[in-house]
């Protein structure tokens, strides 16, 4: 039974991560998460992670992962790189390479550490940004190389795999975290905690999402 057993989240402290977050806390014993540190663009987004990790009372786990950084140079870890959306089939300037990889596999070192057997990511095919880090075929290839690499069982689960960022809402609003959700996590590009610039691709999905929800469950109360 999962209720008998221990989790480690791989968490940002953004919208996806912090719902992930809830969700395991309704499905594990205990749970634990793990913020990497790879000097990115906001370091907003680490505060953010500690004080959610405080507020709902999990072990928070700080790496440093600041070589992915020199690596791996993009919108996200550059203040002179341009925020922008893929055009003609290339990658968003957002996409850093090898972050899931590497994420995933630094998760499930410590998890062997702490004596947890599952890993929760909030990646997701259908909101996916063109990341191919983000796709189900990858998390199911990763998830067989760990534990070869290791001799574990470990299980990686992705729950929000096949969620719109609508449906995203719609389980934070079933784990009664929306409007936690909504007011204490970071999304956005630019750093601003809540419902952010409003302007840049994460935030306009983010609005999206919620403005659809919003508008279900108005059409299903009438």
């Amino acid at each position: 039974m999962l209720k008998d057993e221990k989790a480690i989240v791989v968490f940002s402290g953004g919208q996806d991560s912090t719902t992930c977050l809830f969700w395991a806390l309704e499905t594990f014993k205990e749970v634990e998460v793990v913020t990497f540190n790879y000097n990115q663009r906001h370091k907003q987004e680490i505060e953010c992670a500690k004080n959610i990790a405080k507020e709902l009372n999990v072990k928070h786990h700080l790496l440093d992962m600041q070589l992915l950084n020199q690596l791996a140079p993009n919108a996200l870890t550059r203040d002179d790189i341009e925020i922008k959306e893929g055009e003609d089939g290339e990658l968003p300037s957002t996409f850093v390479p090898g972050r899931n990889l590497i994420f995933l596999s630094f998760a499930a070192v410590l998890a062997s550490q702490v004596n947890a057997k599952h890993i929760i990511t909030g990646v997701c095919e259908t909101d996916f940004s063109g990341y191919p880090d983000c796709r189900d075929s990858f998390v199911k290839s990763l998830n067989v190389s760990i534990n070869l690499s290791m001799d574990k069982q470990f299980v990686i689960h992705t729950p929000l795999m096949w969620l719109d960022k609508a449906d995203t809402w719609k389980l934070a609003d079933e784990l009664h975290a929306l409007d936690y959700i909504r007011e204490k996590t970071l999304t956005c590009y630019e750093g601003v905690i809540g419902d952010g610039c409003g302007e840049c691709p994460a935030c306009k999905l983010r609005k999206n999402g919620l403005d659809h929800y919003l508008r279900s469950q108005q059409g299903a109360d009438k």
